[in-house]
Formats: C-alpha cells, sequence, structure tokens
C-alpha cells in the first residue's frame, strides 16, 4: 500500500512556487500549468503517510512496500476487498444520537476512540480521506472534539452536526454508511475549511485508484466520489453564469490505463472562486510521462474532480 511506504518519509521539506499571474480564461491556465510544469502552489501535506513536496527528494512513483523502496505502480484488476469494521468498542466516548440517522453514533463512537487515544498514526491511517497534515493539526486537541460530539446531533441538508458551544465536528451524513466516520473539526459557528491541501488530496486519492492502489481499500468511486456529479449541472469555472455538465462525468475514462504519479510534485493554484487547478506528472502504459492538470470544483462536503486537461 502507498501509505505504508510513505510512513518512512517524516517532515518534507516544503517548496514555495511563483505566481505566474492569472490568465484571462479559466482553461488556458490550467493547459498552461499542465505543459509549463511550473509548480504554483506546491502541496506540503503531510509529516507521515502521504507525502507533501520535498525539495530535496527526487520524484519518485508512488507505489511500493512497507520496506522503504518505491518502485513504478502498476495498474491492478479488481478493487481489493473491504474488510468488516470491528464491533464498537464498549468503552469508547459517548457520541450524542442524531435523529432520523440511527447509525450515526456508532460511526463517529469508532472515530471518538481513536481520537480520545491521542495516536496520530492510527488517526491519518483510518481518517485517509484528509490530508494527513491536515489530520494531525485538526485534531490536537482531542478533548474539545470529544466535549462536542458528546452532546445531542442534528442533522441539517446532508450535513450531521455536534456542538458544545465552543467546538463543532461535523460529517457528511453519507460518510457513517461506511460505520466510521471522521469529523471535520472547527470553532462553533465556523463552517469546515476545506483548502488547497484538500483539493491536492482528493486528485492524490484518485490517481491511486487510477493504478489499483487506493489508499484505503474501501476508496472506491461508488462509496466515495471524487468526481463531480453530472446531475445537477453545475460546472462553470470560467464563471460565465451558464453552468454545464463536468467534462469529466461524461468521460470517466479520460486516464484510463495509467501506471503511475509523481507524488512528490503535486501542486496546486487556485482559479475563480470556488474551483482549483491541481498539477501532476502522471506515467502511462507506453511509459511516457506527462503533466496532467486537474480542475477542482469545492462543495459543502470538499473538492470534487470536474475535467482534466493535458
Amino acid at each position: 500500500m502507498i501509505v505504508e511506504v510513505e510512513r518512512a518519509r517524516l517532515v518534507p521539506l516544503c517548496r514555495t512556487g511563483r505566481d505566474t499571474g492569472r490568465r484571462a480564461r479559466v482553461r488556458a491556465l490550467a493547459v498552461g500549468l499542465a505543459v509549463s510544469g511550473v509548480l504554483l502552489g506546491t502541496g506540503c501535506d503531510s509529516v507521515s503517510g502521504i507525502p507533501g513536496d520535498s525539495g530535496s527528494t527526487p520524484a519518485r512513483e508512488s507505489a511500493g512496500s512497507a520496506t522503504g523502496t518505491e518502485p513504478q505502480a502498476t495498474a491492478a484488476g479488481a478493487p481489493p476487498s473491504v474488510p468488516a469494521l470491528p464491533p464498537v468498542p464498549a468503552d469508547a466516548p459517548a457520541v450524542g444520537a442524531v435523529p432520523g440517522v440511527p447509525g450515526a453514533a456508532p460511526a463517529l463512537q469508532r472515530f471518538a476512540a481513536d481520537l480520545r487515544s491521542g495516536d496520530t498514526a492510527i488517526l491519518q491511517d483510518s481518517c485517509w480521506t484528509i490530508p494527513p497534515l491536515t489530520v494531525q493539526a485538526m485534531y490536537a486537541d482531542p478533548g474539545a472534539a470529544l466535549s462536542a460530539l458528546a452532546q445531542p446531533g442534528t442533522a441539517v441538508d446532508g450535513t450531521l452536526t455536534w456542538t458544545d458551544g465552543i467546538t463543532t465536528v461535523s460529517v457528511d451524513e453519507h460518510r457513517v454508511a461506511a460505520g466510521y466516520a471522521c469529523g471535520r473539526v472547527s470553532a462553533a459557528g465556523a463552517e469546515p475549511v476545506y483548502d488547497a491541501a484538500d483539493a491536492r488530496h482528493t486528485v492524490r486519492r484518485y490517481l491511486a485508484r487510477s493504478i489499483g492502489q487506493p489508499l484505503d481499500p474501501a476508496d472506491q468511486e461508488d462509496r466515495y466520489p471524487l468526481v463531480c456529479a453530472a446531475d445537477p449541472a453545475a460546472w462553470d469555472p470560467q464563471a460565465s453564469g451558464a453552468p454545464v455538465v463536468a467534462p469529466l462525468a461524461q468521460n470517466p475514462g479520460t486516464l484510463d490505463g495509467i501506471t503511475g504519479f509523481a507524488d512528490q510534485q503535486i501542486s496546486s493554484q487556485p482559479l475563480t472562486t470556488g474551483y482549483m487547478a491541481v498539477a501532476v506528472p502522471v506515467t502511462n502504459a507506453s511509459g511516457i510521462t506527462q503533466n496532467r492538470t486537474f480542475l477542482l470544483e469545492q462543495g459543502d462536503d470538499g473538492y470534487c474532480i470536474g475535467d482534466i486537461s493535458s
């Protein structure tokens, strides 16, 4: 698994690229990023787990084993099976029930038990949908999150929320179906923050799936969608006021047949409000590596990928 290799790399040296300026058209900017390979906003996303950018380490393909080697990844066949979750620990912290969502409390109790342990590595493994450095920062004060989770929960527009008036923990309702859900922690009254690290991590997960090595066996599109939905048509990175269906939703096989990607060269650049460009070198079955640019849209539950350009 990718995660096993990357735990061996601690505290990457982050590089900060130069912003070359906004292009007149969003699509032109995305293509320019892909062709030039300029790193406009590099991703120092982890201390352990998935590496960010390291100025002293040459880029390698994202794959390998626990020995620390990183051979080029190869596409796999069927997705790995998803192991069953153990029962909720008898001594798990209390989590307030959410009216109408009976699975919410047990899913958050499993998370709360790991949160109480204070083991960052366990949380990074379990909360693989979140960038590892974000996990480390967001769960630095377990007591605050556990205090919020102990309160009665609410469900509004697909978002489950627990708050004690000081701290809020929120999670998307569809995440509780997996039986383990990692809450986003924020100050009471503040919206959960999804930033450039989340955008880069979304692309990283998408590419890891594409080469047959998802960050977790459960990370499959039907369970954890990463591609922007076709309905409703909401794709409008140029802020034209006339949204369309996201191109990747219409052509999901755009990157079929890739064999690897240079994880440590993932970079990002904000576009129009609510959109992000993420560039990464991708290798195809012929052994040719070229920079591909992913365009992402930010929604209430994070980023989705709407287009891929070369």
